[in-house]
């Protein structure tokens, strides 16, 4: 038998309470999917940024190395440099193919060079071939653990290239990269053989 007196309509005290509590699971359980929701969004889109900083920088660098030639140069103190030098963490090459959108009066050969600069994958390019200071390093990648190079010449691989009068240039390149998650990549690159498309091999962590 209900206790509120004749006539008198509305909800209890009690029944107000399981009320709030039933609307209190509904939101919490909402905000929870819908927290959710954001962190897989956003891991999402920070793979994805990831794989497109990876194909991007393996077709700059793929497109750098297969337009290496044999230039020699000279640095800022006037020295005589090789066409191609190389080490783990980083090379300097020369490439053809420049493009001159504006006409400015330059060669159509490009110094260059790559490094690894606290987990960041940077290319550095210079305005002339000799004596010049480098510009501005644009960074192609980001979280890095570590980053290898080797060199390949006549069927055997060196993780340095000192290019020479009689072998200038090296065969092809391998590109070995870890991110910070623990993915690593590796892709191979001729060198020197005109522009085409490189394979990326991916290794589980």
């Amino acid at each position: 038998m209900s206790s509120r007196p004749r006539g008198q309509a509305g909800f209890t005290l009690v029944e107000v309470m399981i009320a709030l509590m039933v609307f209190s699971m509904i939101a919490v359980a909402g905000v929870g999917v819908l927290a959710f929701s954001v962190r897989a969004g956003a891991a999402g889109g920070a793979r994805l940024d990831q794989a497109a900083a990876l194909q991007r920088t393996v077709s700059i660098m793929g497109a750098d190395l297969a337009q290496a030639v044999n230039r020699q140069t000279r640095d800022q103190a006037g020295n005589v440099r090789p066409a191609f030098t190389g080490e783990v963490v980083g090379m300097q090459l020369v490439r053809g193919g420049w493009s001159n959108l504006d006409d400015v009066g330059r060669p159509t050969l490009q110094k260059l060079g790559y490094q690894l600069v606290d987990g960041s994958l940077q290319r550095i390019a210079f305005p002339q071939l000799d004596g010049a200071e480098p510009l501005a390093p644009a960074v192609l990648m980001t979280g890095l653990k570590s980053l290898s190079l080797r060199y390949r010449f006549s069927g055997a691989w060196s993780e340095r290239w000192e290019g020479r009068l009689d072998q200038p240039l090296p065969d092809a390149a391998e590109l070995s990269l870890v991110r910070r998650d623990g993915v690593a990549f590796r892709a191979l690159m001729p060198v020197g053989t005109g522009y085409r498309p490189n394979g990326i091999v991916v290794d589980a962590p």
